[in-house]
């Protein structure tokens, strides 16, 4: 069992935490400073080229536009296999567009252009997910981002369904997700400004409308099954998708507001990568799955600069004796089972943070 509290009995130079099955102990007084990181990064960035830092993530957005087209095609068939295969090749591109590249153009990683990177936002999150750009950039650039772990603010506590039993939570409640995403933008829209809400309601019910009529027309759906694809396509990566959100930071050290780390602390107890996957990195992103520690110290990068500057990024964490931490999917899945309660139901514990910043 996870504990996130530091013991008092240790030296004010030295903070202790468990997470999983690793010990860390960070000496505070030779904490690195981020702006060294930072140097070597930039470096990197620097001497990589166009392709290197937005090329192949474009290349697999058009590759994602060409599967979500070619479902439309494969769904014209009345063999079942190729009729499944429809929907789950529709799902893996639904997935690919609204998470990766939807992500990416929140950060601004996709171009240098900021009109570029709010279009593609537009289309990626509101067009295709029927989710808004708006709520999404406020709830996970704005808020999540820099406020990483800080209870009450960044804590992923939006996650937490504390009345639903562990293996619903894990395994059945994840597959409304398709009901569940639209109703929770509409939810949250609803603060915004006017234009937002008008322009949400227009961009994404278009492209809802927009969508049905594709699979009527082209794979010649009547409007009834053509939903009922639609549902399925959007629950094909349902499950790992929350999955995801909460094994990555739920369950690591977390700071109230007032005892806030420095930034290279924070990022480095408060996130943990998965291991590479395949289809997981296509649909998620690298970013989100194997090079998330990487995405949140540096979020404006692509995912596949976050993918090679991972080397650098664990190189200096071992030099300044940070944690770096890792697990595989299995391993979170059985220990989210085993300490639902703790994790999921119960106030996350503040990690006390010894020392002055």
């Amino acid at each position: 069992m996870e504990s996130n509290t530091a013991n008092s009995g240790l030296s004010k130079k030295t903070v202790e935490k468990e997470t999983g099955n690793i010990i860390d102990y960070v000496d505070l007084k030779k904490l690195p400073q981020f702006a060294v990181l930072n140097q070597q990064v930039l470096g990197l960035v620097n001497a990589s080229s166009w392709w290197e830092r937005h090329g192949q993530d474009w290349f697999l957005l058009l590759v994602s536009f060409a599967g979500y087209f070619s479902s439309y095609y494969l769904l014209t068939y009345s063999d079942p296999l190729t009729f499944v295969s429809g929907i789950f090749v529709l799902g893996l591109s639904h997935s690919s567009i609204t998470v990766k590249s939807a992500h990416m153009a929140a950060h601004g990683a996709f171009s240098s252009s900021n009109i570029c990177n709010r279009v593609l936002s537009f289309v990626c999150t509101d067009f295709i997910g029927t989710f808004s750009a708006d709520v999404g950039y406020s709830i996970h650039v704005k808020c999540h981002h820099p406020h990483t772990n800080i209870i009450g603010l960044g804590d992923s506590s939006t996650f937490r369904a504390s009345f639903v039993p562990s293996v619903l939570y894990m395994f059945v409640t994840p597959l409304l997700m398709p009901v569940l995403t639209p109703a929770v933008a509409m939810k949250e829209i609803m603060s915004k400004s006017a234009l937002c809400i008008a322009r949400h309601i227009f961009i994404a019910y278009i492209g809802l409308i927009f969508h049905i009529y594709l699979l009527m027309s082209i794979s010649g759906l009547h409007i009834s099954l053509a939903l009922a694809v639609i549902f399925l396509s959007r629950d094909v990566l349902a499950i790992p998708y929350i999955h995801v959100n909460i094994f990555q930071h739920i369950g690591l050290p977390m700071y109230s507001q007032q005892h806030r780390p420095k930034k290279i602390y924070q990022m480095t107890t408060g996130v943990l990568n998965l291991p590479r996957n395949p289809i997981l990195d296509f649909c998620f992103g690298h970013g989100i799955i194997s090079c998330h520690t990487e995405h949140h110290l540096f979020p404006s990068l692509s995912d596949n600069m976050c993918l090679k500057i991972q080397p650098v990024v664990f190189k200096f964490c071992q030099e300044h004796d940070l944690p770096y931490h890792t697990d595989t999917y299995y391993g979170r899945v059985w220990h989210f089972l085993s300490n639902y309660k703790q994790l999921m139901v119960d106030s996350p514990p503040v990690t006390k943070f010894v020392g002055l910043q």
